[in-house]
């Protein structure tokens, strides 16, 4: 186990080089942070020169590969990080130096556990890409198919164990520090971001991933997810269909190829109202850099190593909150959130109501094309302190995603309607799934699954009650309160006497 010294020493290195890009002064600026971090950050950026504006995506990228992936987590939580900080975040988009080729070629000879020269016709040593965690490289099969091939950086399962070590000691100090950290809950953040992390090293559960994509997304046919090449994919090799478009990023690229920019910007949305809304199931990196353009105005993407998952009844939830807020019913926006349990029921549910007035008043005056559904989801954060919000990291990741998607659609399209490209799409998922057909529907499935569960309970009443004459049920197990009597000598007397009742009874049996 690391030590606590050991720990230290990381985070203070990291620190500053934190410090040095600016990125501790919003730290100590903010009265919510517990004086002893406080202090850290002043003893963090002593003697260092801070630019004038903070720079949080250059300091990660300088920090490594695990820290350029911790700031993407972060990225999706500006009540811990504030704002400006997860809007920069927002840049980190995984661009490190290239592994040498010859190396990339022993980790894909190790990966498939054969000589990749039975499998591929010939790989390119120029990587089209080097991330934090994978380098990628076009290839040609040995039957002629053009792909992409995603290898593990050797070394990188080390080397992320070692810092998110660190980072779940980091925050369980941190947390231990002021009630309103532990609101915040780093140590969750950071275990989410363990599993996220877990599951991106893994690469058949990306490949697990794009292939549930595909398929819930066949009803939207202009947006694309590569098909997997499952006979050359293993966990640290993943093998996918090449995709030959344009960045969404270049749209200067876009424009000579003759795209129609408007009608790419109404797919992205579409395509992720899909995917977050009518399936729960959703690309959580939907950046510029993995966004393709391809003939026929259609919309590739690759990169599927953070999905997000929302269940029914959040999906459910979300949709009245935004309704809601659109259309200024806020008595019943604040109770969604009780009934959801976003806000401790010790709280007023009217002074709630009030708050969320305070949050859809500014926006209702402006026109529709103005009203950013990032700008709207920032002023429900703003509130979330007040009320003793409890964070909710899956509708975090889905903040961080739509403001990215709002973000990409945008820069296609400056006078894109985003709510009116979505209105037609979320008013049927909400009278599919809150009209009178729903609500029969659903009533008609929990009585079947009541009907369903009878015998069951029949045969549990049988056996705590059986008939006259039958074997009478075991007495249920006597509770045994734990008392806690004081030091070690108390325990070991208390332990002697229960040894010694335990031989008294067994001698009694004996004899």
């Amino acid at each position: 186990m690391t030590s606590s010294i050991v720990h230290g020493w990381r985070v203070l290195k990291w620190g500053r080089i934190l410090a040095r890009h600016g990125a501790l002064r919003g730290i100590e600026r903010d009265p919510n942070t517990p004086a002893p971090v406080r202090r850290l950050a002043r003893i963090a950026r002593f003697g260092a020169r801070l630019p004038a504006r903070p720079r949080y995506a250059d300091a990660f990228q300088d920090i490594g590969p695990a820290a350029i992936k911790l700031g993407q987590t972060l990225a999706t939580r500006p009540d811990l990080v504030g704002e400006d900080a997860a809007h920069d975040l927002l840049r980190l988009q995984d661009q490190l130096p290239a592994v040498p080729y010859e190396t990339i070629h022993a980790a894909i000879r190790t990966g498939l556990g054969r000589d990749p020269a039975t499998l591929f016709a010939r790989i390119e040593q120029t990587p089209v890409g080097a991330a934090s965690i994978a380098q990628v490289h076009r290839a040609v099969t040995t039957d002629g198919r053009q792909v992409a091939v995603k290898v593990l950086r050797p070394g990188v399962e080390e080397d992320f164990a070692r810092a998110i070590d660190t980072y779940q000691w980091a925050a369980a100090q941190i947390e231990s520090l002021s009630v309103e950290a532990r609101r915040l809950r780093p140590r969750l953040t950071i275990e989410n971001f363990r599993r996220w992390t877990l599951r991106e090293l893994n690469f058949r559960r990306e490949a697990a991933s794009a292939s549930e994509l595909a398929e819930a997304m066949t009803a939207e046919p202009d947006f694309v997810v590569p098909a997997i090449d499952w006979q050359r994919s293993t966990a640290k090799v993943l093998t996918v269909e090449w995709i030959d478009g344009i960045k969404l990023s270049d749209r200067a690229a876009l424009v000579a190829a003759g795209y129609d920019l408007p009608r790419l910007a109404e797919t992205l949305v579409r395509a992720f109202l899909r995917q977050a809304i009518a399936e729960g199931f959703f690309h959580a990196d939907m950046h510029q850099g993995n966004l393709f353009a391809l003939p026929g105005n259609k919309i590739a993407a690759i990169d599927f190593g953070i999905m997000g998952r929302i269940d029914r009844r959040a999906r459910v939830w979300l949709a009245e909150i935004l309704y809601g807020l659109i259309t200024g019913n806020y008595k019943r926006v604040a109770e969604i959130h009780f009934e959801a349990g976003y806000v401790p029921a010790h709280h007023n549910v009217a002074e709630f109501a009030t708050a969320l007035r305070a949050v859809g008043e500014p926006m209702r005056g402006l026109p529709v094309k103005d009203m950013s559904i990032g700008m709207m989801l920032d002023g429900l954060f703003s509130i979330t302190r007040d009320f003793d919000m409890v964070t909710q990291p899956h509708l975090l990741l889905l903040q961080k995603t739509m403001v990215m998607v709002e973000g990409v659609a945008t820069s296609l399209d400056p006078d894109i309607n985003l709510w009116e490209s979505a209105a037609p799409f979320v008013r049927e998922w909400i009278r599919t799934e809150l009209g009178p057909e729903a609500a029969i529907a659903d009533r008609l499935i929990l009585d079947l699954r009541t009907l369903a569960g009878v015998p069951e309970l029949v045969r549990r009443i049988e056996a705590r009650f059986p008939a006259p004459g039958g074997e009478p049920p075991a007495p249920p197990l006597r509770e045994i309160e734990v008392v806690r009597i004081g030091g070690g000598w108390r325990y070991a007397i208390t332990a002697a006497l229960a040894a010694a009742a335990g031989v008294a009874a067994t001698l009694a049996v004996l004899h």
